[in-house]
């Protein structure tokens, strides 16, 4: 059996633990598979999908990190596994036109670990795989950018037609998602009224609707982060309707349980997410979620040598409950799981104590300018508010960590540098 450790996934938490193990083992023992050539930091989509980041810019390529870093990469999504052989199968690679780039290929592993992050979750609302966009992955925030870019044209040139030509764009679900990506959208738009939408009355024609469920948005953070983005929000004329449950959602119009309907041009879901539902083929034991099952250890129910973490796993805590779907909570995963397979190299025993997530807080991101969160003191129940440019320096500075992990210190300040120096030299939104 091979002894080479497989990584599926090369989201923040499976890029983060490929690199600190390939830099402390032999590189060929270390594998990362991942569908894409590049990598995205997740939390930064909805800056995509604004146009307020070029994702050209912004990917990493898997290829460059395993080179730098020392472990291999393999590029393909993950087909099938055979759990009792230890192999994992890597799906063929084809353009569009269905020509074969790669031939599908066999993985034998000694430990394999599943991080292959969520996607959407519908509920059943009739009409939404159908009618919204959701920031799943890069190219469905470019995808939702060039949207934008094709309604503001047509709106343009619609401007002498119509005295004031409307473009409503709806998001449903008021968490940190659909909070950030209303907040970026509202300064982008006075952005692209610089660049050639000048014409375009962005006060008067572009309407953002924010739908939340629950009775306020960013529900799971203290009620003062909400307050205080609920005023933001209102400051910038973006509409809340809070305790709205969306039963129907058809192309150009959201319907609600009590029968009120609000117009879009372009709908963005962003109400739940769960496990990507391929993993309830594998084999291995999955929740209602489609999530994996792990024990404390980050191992699979009944897999002593299959691992799980970040979105894609049912983690337990100690209160019962399960490890929130957060990048924190993947970043400490993947420091676990390098403990453990360090610790697994040097013939050690497993870890002693199973893996512990400590919520350090929330920040969330109003636009270019404004952060709004709350941290977590060492006292249980202990937190506090935080906002303006402590806050926007502190979620600045998680974007910044997540590189230092997977580039190193010195090209992360090169990089922040070159970023800082390029926004200053090119249009503030991307406008191709």
């Amino acid at each position: 059996m091979s002894n080479s450790i497989v990584i599926v996934g090369g989201g923040a938490g499976g890029l983060e633990l490929a690199c600190k193990l390939g830099r402390k083992v032999d590189p060929s023992r270390v594998v990362l598979v991942d569908s894409r050539l590049y990598h995205i930091w997740k939390p930064s989509l909805h800056e995509v999908a604004a146009g307020t980041l070029d994702i050209h810019q912004e990917g990493l390529s898997y290829q460059m990190l395993a080179h730098d870093n020392g472990f291999t990469f393999v590029y393909g999504a993950f087909a099938a596994l055979d759990a009792g052989n230890h192999v994992l199968t890597v799906a063929a690679v084809k353009a569009d036109d269905g020509e074969e780039y790669l031939p599908e290929r066999q993985l034998q592993f000694g430990s394999l670990v599943i991080a292959v992050g969520s996607t959407s979750n519908y509920f059943g609302v009739r009409g939404a795989s159908e009618n919204t966009i959701s920031l799943n992955a890069p190219e469905d925030a470019e995808r939702f950018r060039l949207k934008v870019l094709k309604l503001l044209t047509l709106a343009e040139l619609q401007k002498g037609a119509q005295a004031n030509p409307r473009l409503d764009i709806v998001i449903i679900g008021g968490g940190a998602t659909g909070v950030e990506l209303a907040a970026e959208l509202y300064e982008a738009m006075h952005e692209y009224a610089d660049y050639g939408f000048h014409q375009l009355d962005i006060k008067n024609s572009f309407h953002i609707t924010l739908l939340e469920g629950a009775s306020r948005i960013l529900a799971p953070l203290p009620e003062r982060v909400s307050s205080a983005a609920t005023k933001l929000l209102a400051k910038r004329g973006i509409t809340v309707v809070t305790d709205c449950k969306v039963t129907e959602i058809k192309s150009a119009q959201v319907i609600d349980a009590a029968g009120a309907t609000y117009p879009t041009d372009l709908c963005v879901w962003a109400a739940g997410i769960k496990a990507p539902d391929f993993l309830t083929t594998l084999g291995l034991p999955t929740n209602r979620s489609s999530q994996l099952e792990v024990s404390g250890a980050l191992n699979v129910k009944g897999f002593p040598d299959i691992f799980a973490f970040g979105d894609c796993a049912a983690c337990p805590t100690a209160d019962g409950k399960l490890v929130p779907p957060r990048a924190q909570a993947a970043h400490q995963q993947a420091d676990y799981l390098l403990k453990t397979f360090i610790r697994q190299i040097h013939g050690k025993p497993p870890q002693e104590s199973p893996f512990i997530y400590r919520d350090y807080g929330s920040l969330v991101s109003l636009g270019q300018q404004t952060t709004v969160g709350s941290l977590m003191g060492a006292l249980k129940g202990m937190s506090w508010f935080v906002d303006g440019l402590l806050a926007r320096v502190m979620y600045i500075s998680l974007h910044l960590m997540h590189h230092r992990a997977v580039l190193g210190t010195v090209r992360t300040a090169v990089l922040a540098i070159a970023r800082f120096l390029i926004k200053r030299t090119t249009p503030l939104v991307k406008l191709h």
